[in-house]
């Protein structure tokens, strides 16, 4: 059975994100242990403005306090991507700024601090000085009729530190380079369609605790939660919302440890392990690996077709009236490194994997070597160490992987194999740390690429994988020793 036990701790460093649904700011009464209790918290009301008036806010300044500007170009092109993708759409949110209405004596006028959303605003910053700055897209927004005012950066974009400088730099490179795909349309879009929410406190000290009550209490902290809005709104134009409602039901009534679990420990891992790329903690840099295409936009990419065709016949089969005669219904056919697709499929993909984690007791029927695999598995001594659980979370990935591709074909062949390879680690090194499985799921054999890669399953049991030599002696794995020595995988 997969191992239920092995959870990740949350992820304590803080980056700013876009965030893309307003039920992540949540101004309902703070934890006692806070102090935020008043009644001022109870009286903010957060408001809705469009980009033209957040960057053209004579009053908004980036204080010197704050730390360095630290996107990357990732973040960049993830926020560009998504303003291209969502252009046709009657509203973008990218999520919350808390300002901190300065109106003290050391200021000669009221100036608006921000206290969070500093590393958005700055990039939001770039996008509308690189679009005044091009003069091709200048003649098309005068050619469209629209007017855009000039921006003022003389106090928003002043900074001394090179961290900043530097990454200011690259970024407008970065955004110069993309902008060449907007037009007219998207530029408005952009001003008058994409929004933030503002929150507005006139004491510092009340600014900074509610944004650090905020990040405490994990708001805007947890990537399924992004995926969530994400998703949600590529289903705006194509579903009923009895049908959006139905969807959101069915995610919030899934277990949170569950989901948190089924994303961290084995869909965020299985999707980078294959395709060789680092898996350790699932945080919100990451959420773009559960992002996909459209089956609504008519990408001009081939690939596409193969699952735009099968995300409609799926549909087309289940409305069918003939189903009113057999009662039958088809399942999409998710596997774990199909390209997403975004919308209700990925929500139904979840909870389907959720379902199977949960459910899936990985048994044989013969007795032989792999029944004794499974049995040792679940009891010898050492099975509770946390670098224990990381190697059971490593094998478990990998079976699951095999199951999802070939079914119980040759399972206890797999199982044998899957085994052999994970537990190496184990009786090779002194301690296991989440890092040592990483590491040791990129190195050759790659099992997690052999199994993307196989047609068949012998493809699989054809990799090589190597007899020790030595082994870490311990009293806590001797089971695991003893089954390597019955399968021949050390030679003393």
């Amino acid at each position: 059975m997969l191992n239920p036990e092995l959870e990740e701790h949350s992820c304590s460093n803080r980056f700013d994100e876009v965030i893309t649904d307003l039920s992540v700011l949540d101004i309902a009464p703070l934890p006692h242990d806070t102090q935020l209790q008043s009644d001022k918290y109870k009286r903010i009301t957060p408001e809705v403005i469009t980009l033209r008036s957040l960057l053209f806010d004579q009053k908004l300044r980036i204080p010197n306090y704050q730390r360095p500007y630290k996107w990357s170009l990732k973040n960049v092109n993830d926020l560009l991507n998504d303003i291209l993708l969502f252009k046709d759409k009657p509203a973008y949110r990218l999520g919350t700024i808390v300002y901190h209405q300065n109106d003290s004596i050391e200021e000669t006028t009221t100036v608006n601090d921000i206290v969070d959303g500093q590393q958005r605003t700055i990039t939001l910053l770039l996008i509308a000085l690189a679009i005044q700055n091009n003069d091709t897209l200048q003649e098309k927004l005068k050619n469209a009729g629209l007017n855009i005012p000039q921006l003022d950066l003389t106090n928003k974009l002043s900074f001394k530190n090179n961290l900043s400088k530097n990454n200011i730099r690259e970024n407008y490179r970065e955004i110069q380079r993309r902008i060449v795909d907007f037009d007219a349309e998207t530029i408005g879009f952009f001003y008058d369609r994409c929004e933030v929410v503002k929150v507005v406190l006139s004491d510092i000290s009340e600014a900074f605790q509610f944004f650090d009550s905020q990040n405490a209490r994990g708001v805007d902290l947890n990537p399924h939660d992004l995926l969530k809005a994400f998703h949600l709104r590529e289903m705006v134009d194509h579903t009923s919302e009895k049908e959006r409602i139905g969807i959101v039901e069915g995610w919030e009534n899934m277990e949170l440890k569950k989901l948190k679990r089924t994303f961290s420990n084995y869909l965020f891992r299985i999707r980078n392990w294959n395709n060789g790329n680092s898996a350790r903690r699932f945080t919100k840099n990451d959420i773009s690996i559960f992002k996909g295409i459209s089956p609504n936009i008519q990408e001009p990419y081939p690939f596409a077709n193969i699952y735009r065709i099968s995300h409609f016949y799926v549909d087309g089969y289940n409305k069918d009236f003939n189903r009113n005669i057999d009662h039958r219904e088809l399942s999409y056919p998710f596997q774990l490194d199909q390209v997403v697709i975004n919308g209700k499929r990925f929500f139904e993909m979840i909870a389907h994997y959720v379902k199977t984690i949960n459910e899936l007791k990985i048994t044989v029927e013969k007795e032989g070597i792999a029944k004794d695999i499974l049995k040792v598995l679940d009891t010898y001594d050492g099975r509770f160490r946390t670098g224990d659980k990381y190697v059971r979370n490593l094998f478990d990935c990998a079976l699951m992987y095999y199951i999802d591709k070939f079914g119980k074909v040759e399972i206890e062949r797999a199982i044998e194999r899957i085994f052999i390879w994970a537990y190496t680690v184990r009786l090779t090194q002194h301690a296991v740390q989440l890092a040592t499985v990483d590491n040791y799921a990129l190195q050759n054999p790659q099992i997690f690429k052999t199994i993307k890669n196989a047609l068949q399953p012998n493809d699989f049991f054809s990799v090589k994988i190597k007899a020790l030599n030595t082994v870490v002696d311990s009293e806590k794995t001797k089971n695991i020793k003893n089954l390597f020595l019955k399968l021949q995988y050390i030679y003393e």
